[in-house]
């Protein structure tokens, strides 16, 4: 079992993750998706160990559904990245 002030610690980080995910996102001209998604993917997970010692069921539906997102952006990025490529 994790510590619960560590559990916090991580909480926190995954929360600057996904809160620089949207500030990259609001103030980039052109935002990487890869930092984006990625970005959100890892705060939702640090978020999600955090959850699992400091029980929220709330806000742990919601990393799942923030993670499902984040993935479906990266998979989507992917395919677009892939299908550029080809056309070069």
């Amino acid at each position: 079992m994790i510590d619960p002030d560590l559990a916090n610690y991580i909480g926190f980080v995954g929360m600057a993750c996904i809160i620089a995910a949207y500030a990259y996102q609001t103030f980039s001209a052109r935002p990487n998706p890869f930092v984006q998604h990625g970005s959100n993917l890892t705060g939702a997970i640090l978020l999600t160990i955090s959850l699992m010692v400091h029980t929220n069921l709330a806000s742990l539906v919601l990393e799942f559904f923030w993670a499902a997102i984040a993935i479906y952006g990266l998979v989507k990025a992917w395919l677009a990245r892939d299908s550029v490529e080809r056309k070069a």
